[in-house]
């Protein structure tokens, strides 16, 4: 059996530590790089004796409760090295806390492959050795969980669900040692905010700042999950469709598979409508908007006001918009930069094509930001200081060879911003399908309390 050196690859640039008392790791990375390809640093261990022996962690205050402060994303990769549970490994491997890791296990933040991916361009000579060396045929060939598996089925990933699951070496872990958080979810009267519980699906408000479902390294904060505590279900509810987690209002959960399906099928055949209200800082005119996106599955979604070959349609109706006072609630960043003023515009918006950030990047391109959107309201600002920036604008430009155009869409991408970890002004108002057979709407928007 051979024996291999813990590989670890890192996600931020400074030396992050676990909360509280828990030792920290120094680690680096590259933040062009897709969000589970992190630049690789080594850690080589001469340790021989068995993973299974009793170690003894320092203190910490466990996941629980979600600390108040925005702590920075931190993933580790790690090929295994020795034989053992999971957990252990874990913990020896990473200096963690014997609970801290367990407590990841439980919030879905802990993932294995029988074999580790292919290194990043950004490896080491040592790294690319050590992959190798781990995925030798005939190495792989005396693994007998490989037997009547391809390669790459066998570099899938799957979650770690018991603390005790035996891996073997050779073995990839991807760690993700803080997972992004929704303490919101715990600021929220859950109970107050379901819609309608039916016998197939339950229909709830959702609070801007929580997400609708799982994300990779956090499977217990999400409105699936409290929702169906609240209301004291024996089965999980299940996402059947998604709003951004910075938008607020109607969401449709599934109570079984079955149901799942069925409302899934209805989104396909357009028998689903969605009416959502947009916080604009300028007015649009009543009409139909359309647009053209980018297919990448990244952010910020980018899009053309002319046609592109390959790029998706982006249709919504702007049914009604109406001046109303600027909210008095304080937004994130004081409105990102926005000049200052006296009214915003309350839009009411027919939803015809479902894109990821559709209203959000339509209205900026339209020069009516949503109020609050940190994400694509920079963006719109410097277009209107600087017309023709946007390569895919109205004011766009012939380039005279793809390195100029790839050029000019880098730095229209850097234009953007983060994506906004609270409330902006959107909400998904009501939704309605069969005809308006079945509709259900929220309750009154944020900047209506203001």
């Amino acid at each position: 059996m051979v024996a291999v050196a813990p590989m670890l690859f890192a996600g931020s640039s400074r030396i992050l530590g676990v909360p509280d008392t828990a030792s920290a790791v120094p680690i680096s990375v590259n933040k062009h790089l897709n969000k589970h390809e992190f630049g690789w640093c080594c850690r080589i261990s001469n340790d021989s004796n068995a993973i299974s022996e009793t170690v003894t962690y320092p203190k910490y205050d466990r996941l629980l409760p979600c600390p108040s402060h925005k702590i920075p994303p931190r993933i580790e990769h790690l090929v295994v090295s020795q034989e053992g549970p999971v957990l252990q490994y874990i913990c020896k491997a990473l200096d963690l806390p014997h609970l801290f890791v367990a407590d990841l296990i439980q919030f879905g933040a802990v993932y294995f492959a029988l074999v580790s991916p292919e290194p990043p361009p950004t490896a080491t000579a040592e790294q690319i050795r050590i992959f190798e060396q781990v995925t030798e045929p005939l190495v792989l060939q005396k693994r007998s969980s490989l037997k009547g598996k391809t390669i790459r089925e066998a570099q899938k990933t799957f979650r770690v669900t018991d603390a005790n699951q035996f891996v073997e070496p050779g073995t990839y872990l991807r760690v993700h040692v803080h997972p992004k958080r929704f303490p919101r979810c715990y600021e929220i009267d859950w109970r107050s905010r379901i819609i309608a519980v039916e016998e197939s699906y339950v229909v709830l408000d959702k609070p801007a700042g929580t997400s609708v479902g799982e994300t990779t390294g956090n499977i217990e904060e999400s409105c699936v999950t409290f929702a169906t505590r609240a209301l004291g279900l024996t089965t999980p509810l299940i996402t059947t469709h998604q709003i951004d987690n910075c938008t607020e209002g109607c969401v449709v959960l599934a109570r079984n598979k079955e149901y799942c399906s069925v409302f899934h099928c209805k989104i396909r055949e357009k028998k689903v409508k969605k009416i959502y209200l947009a916080l604009a800082a300028s007015p649009l005119p009543i009409g139909i908007i359309k647009h053209y996106m980018r297919p990448t599955n990244t952010a910020p979604r980018l899009i053309s006001e002319d046609c592109i070959k390959g790029w998706h349609i982006c249709q919504l109706e702007v049914m009604d918009c109406r001046k109303i006072p600027w909210p008095a609630i304080v937004v994130q960043d004081e409105y990102c930069g926005w000049p200052s003023q006296d009214y915003a515009y309350e839009c009411k918006i027919n939803l015809l094509t479902g894109r990821t950030h559709q209203i959000r990047a339509q209205f900026a391109a339209c020069k009516a930001p949503i109020i609050g959107d940190t994400m694509y309201m920079p963006a719109a600002i410097a277009e209107m200081i600087n017309p023709g920036l946007n390569p895919f604008g109205k004011y766009n430009k012939d380039f005279s060879s793809e390195s100029e155009k790839k050029t000019a869409v880098i730095n229209w991408i850097a234009q953007h911003g983060k994506e906004p970890s609270v409330a902006i002004g959107l909400q998904a108002c009501q939704i309605s399908w069969d005809d308006d057979e079945y509709i259900y709407r929220a309750g009154l928007p944020w900047w209506n309390y203001s």
